[in-house]
């Protein structure tokens, strides 16, 4: 197994460096660079996106009739558009800014952002909470309650109730989860009926001020909405995974054997079916609470006004902020990879007769 685990780190290098140098080739030839931004404030434009001649990105050497290779900078002094691109580091050839910056990365130093005034890593620590507030619960309530349903429905399989609940589950998971909180908040934030919930933020603004009984209270108040909407997709994919890999071990040999030897159906289904059956569904956790912590809450954050992971990103990529962008793809790609990693180790810890040793990398 450490020869495994030696195999596995190593081949992280690679991936994560093939992942960083796609992305930063590709971000080459977006238009609407840092660049163009703050020549859109400066001359007044509504958008840096729109002033890149087409098929322009910083890679790609086009020029106006100013001489400049940025179309919004007629009448800008070019010094001042060379100070601009020596403070985003556009002075540099493009493989130089990309090696500096993994070799920065490989030391955890994410630098500062463009237009926020403060370090990334900074920035990650002040939304963390909100991301995790929303992942942690979201797979607390979907594991919590897909799980005994799950196996409720594999002991009632082709009943009505599995039949019943079967489709409540589809029509849940075919609703989009941002289609789902925009219905919620029409109905329960004040849209057009009823004004139960907030529509903003993790807290109230008088948070601090609140007994500390009712912090708690305030807290799940504004999570509501959000982890309902969020939690569909999750509840259902688990439920149905819950079921399908019961039903496929209480059909096995050694369910009938337990059987034939006197045992009841609890003892069967919890002594012997129980583990064997949540062997996939264990080892899925890692994978599932990273999605749901990192990129499952993108929409809803918006939807929702909460200042978390997914909001920060999406604005980021809006505003073309490129040290916070590489920066949470590095980080996110890189916890994928060792969530990856742990999946693949608590398979082998469940059932020790999974022997990785024995595969091909």
């Amino acid at each position: 197994m450490g020869a495994y685990i030696l195999r596995r780190l190593l081949l992280m290098i690679p991936t994560i460096i093939g992942i960083m140098a796609i992305s930063f080739t590709v971000i080459q030839f977006a238009p609407g660079g840092p660049v163009e931004q703050v020549i859109a404030q400066l001359t007044g434009q509504a958008d840096g996106a729109d002033q890149r001649l087409s098929g322009g990105g910083d890679a790609v050497q086009q020029f106006d009739d100013s001489g400049s290779r940025y179309r919004g900078a007629q009448g800008l002094d070019p010094e001042l558009i060379a100070k601009l691109e020596k403070q985003f580091g556009f002075d540099k050839p493009p493989l130089t800014r990309f090696l500096e910056m993994m070799w920065n990365y490989s030391r955890f130093d994410f630098g500062e952002s463009f237009f926020r005034n403060t370090s990334v890593l900074e920035l990650i620590k002040e939304k963390l909470p909100v991301s995790a507030s929303l992942g942690i619960w979201i797979m607390i309530f979907s594991y919590g309650i897909s799980i005994p349903l799950g196996i409720r429905k594999a002991v009632k399989d082709g009943s009505t109730f599995d039949v019943w609940t079967s489709g409540a589950i589809i029509i849940g998971y075919a609703v989009p989860s941002f289609l789902f909180g925009i219905l919620l908040i029409v109905l329960f934030a004040g849209g057009s009926f009823y004004d139960w919930f907030p529509l903003r933020g993790l807290v109230s603004d008088n948070f601090d001020q609140l007994p500390w009984w009712q912090k708690p209270l305030d807290y799940f108040w504004h999570l509501t909405l959000p982890l309902i909407s969020l939690s569909l997709a999750a509840f259902a994919t688990t439920t149905l995974l819950t079921k399908n890999s019961f039903i496929e071990e209480i059909k096995k040999q050694y369910v009938t054997t337990a059987r034939a030897k006197g045992l009841n159906e609890r003892k069967v289904l919890y002594g012997h079916v129980f583990r064997n059956a949540m062997l996939i569904i264990i080892a899925s956790f890692p994978g599932a609470f990273i999605s749901a912590f990192f990129t499952g809450s993108l929409l809803i954050e918006n939807i929702f006004s909460l200042d978390g992971l997914g909001r920060l990103g999406y604005l980021s990529v809006v505003n073309r902020d490129y040290p916070i962008v590489f920066a949470t793809l590095y980080i996110f790609s890189l916890l994928g990879l060792f969530v990856g990693l742990l999946s693949d180790l608590i398979y082998t810890w469940i059932d020790p007769r999974i022997d990785f040793e024995r595969r091909d990398v």
